[in-house]
Parts: C-alpha cells; structure tokens; sequence
C-alpha cells in the first residue's frame, strides 16, 4: 500500500525495515558532511523530491544541522539519531543513567520531541564492552521506546561478529543495526552469521560507508575533476551492489551535493 510509505515517490525502491515494518527508501542519506545549512537544506530537498525517507545523524553538528533542516518536514523523512560522544563509545557515559540523561540533552538542545531511531554507538571493537555495559546500553534502549523518545532502537558497530551476539541477546532492544558495508563486502549465506541472525530475528540493517570513506573514488567529487564522470558511476555500481544484497534495508552514504543525490538515486 503505497499510501503508507513516507514521502513515496514511484521512481524510488522501498524496502522493509525489519520488524518495525517501516518502508524505507532503498538508498538513504548519511552524515559526516561539512555543507553549510545551506547547502545541507538543498541536499534535503532533492532526497525528498526524489523520495528518499530516511537521514542519519551520528554526531552533534549532524543532529543540529538535521533537525533544522527538518523543522517542518518531519512527514517527509525518518529522523536516525546518535550522539555518539555521549553514548557507550565513552566510557562515562555507558550506564543506564548517563545514557538517558545523554539522550535528553541532546534533543532538547536539537529541539526534537522524538527520534524515529536511536541506535547507541559502540566502541568499533564492541568486544572491549564488558557485558554489563551492553546491559545498561540495551536498558537505556527500552527505556527510550517505553517512554517515546524513540520509535525504535537498536546500535549500531564496525564489529559484525559482535552485532551478531547482540541481536541473539537482546532481541527485543535491537531492531535495527548498523555496520559498514561497501562495495567489497562479503557476506556469508549460511546459517551462523550475521545475516542468519538479522533474517532470523526480522532486523533492519542499514549499510554505512558505502564508498569505504571515498576510498574507491579516483577524483575529489568536484565537478570539474577529470575523473568526475568515472567516479559517478562507481558510485552507482557500489550502490548496486550493495543492494544486490536482500538482508540490507539501505545503504547510507554521504552526499554533499544536490547532484551526488541525483547520481544516487
């Protein structure tokens, strides 16, 4: 039912997010850009004209720079959130209180009522968590869904074989994940590994990274770089592949102008 998908625009693939049921864009907007507001609203508007849903934000001059952006398009695009600096990635903010009083700060100083998805950061090597760490992580989740500051939850990690014990954990605390994957990622089809694991317990898996931090472009993204037409269609081979992949919801990359988002989508 078309009517029910964010911002649907019928150019643009939708793909099921996992148990949240939420039908989100098959290529979405990531962070870690420099724009100015400026050019990150312009960035916003051509996601949304060419129907994408779903922007993330993983640090505070991404959430405050997203939050305006958004201020009164909330019905156009999910809104992801971490402010990793005050989530389990440090190590004075991995108790349950200090990852709630964290959460608050944040948006109240974002001006935001909700996120559509909190996923805490973990250390890349999420095996230096001890487990009662990853205890207060996957309370401070519950307790943001139980009182609406988060539609869902989940984390998110550069370790798979740890994101891996985390949804067989905490089933119930980890709806979607998010982990690196690009264009040469591999994935194992068998019964044991991640993807065993995000099929089994119906997990969203958002793909970050996707051009493995730029390092598979040949050009510097200008558009009078000589390789500027090559390094447009390796992005869109990467993105191509990475979908060829049905565990994933949606690859995220970072755009930093309005035609990097046309390119994409």
């Amino acid at each position: 039912d078309t009517s029910k998908i964010l911002n649907y625009n019928p150019d643009m693939e939708y793909r099921r997010q996992g148990s949240t049921n939420l039908m989100v864009s098959a290529v979405c907007l990531g962070g870690h850009s420099r724009s100015k507001l400026k050019e990150r609203t312009e960035i916003v508007s051509r996601c949304i004209d060419a129907g994408i849903n779903y922007v993330d934000a993983c640090c505070r001059e991404e959430i405050l720079a997203y939050s305006r952006v958004l201020k009164d398009r909330r019905e156009k695009m999910y809104f992801g959130y971490s402010w990793h600096i005050w989530e389990s990635r440090f190590k004075e903010w991995r108790s349950q209180k200090k990852l709630q009083e964290g959460l608050d700060q944040g948006m109240r100083e974002a001006g935001l009522d909700y996120v559509d998805l909190w996923r805490i950061s973990l250390l890349v090597d999420s095996r230096q968590h001890v487990q009662a760490e990853l205890d207060e992580a996957a309370a401070a989740l519950e307790w943001a869904k139980k009182t609406g500051r988060a539609r869902f939850v989940g984390f998110s990690s550069h370790d798979r074989p740890h994101l891996k014990k985390m949804i067989e954990t905490y089933p119930d605390q980890v709806e979607v994940i998010l982990t690196p994957y690009t264009a040469k990622t591999k994935v194992v089809t068998d019964e044991t590994g991640l993807w065993a694991s995000i099929r089994k317990n119906d997990v969203g898996w958002f793909g970050i990274k996707p051009f493995a931090s730029n390092s598979v472009f040949k050009g510097d993204s200008s558009p009078d770089s000589p390789q500027f037409e090559e390094d447009n269609r390796i992005a869109r081979l990467a993105i191509r592949y990475i979908l060829c992949n049905p565990a994933i919801t949606a690859p995220i990359p970072g755009m930093i102008t309005t035609q990097q988002v046309d390119n994409v989508a």
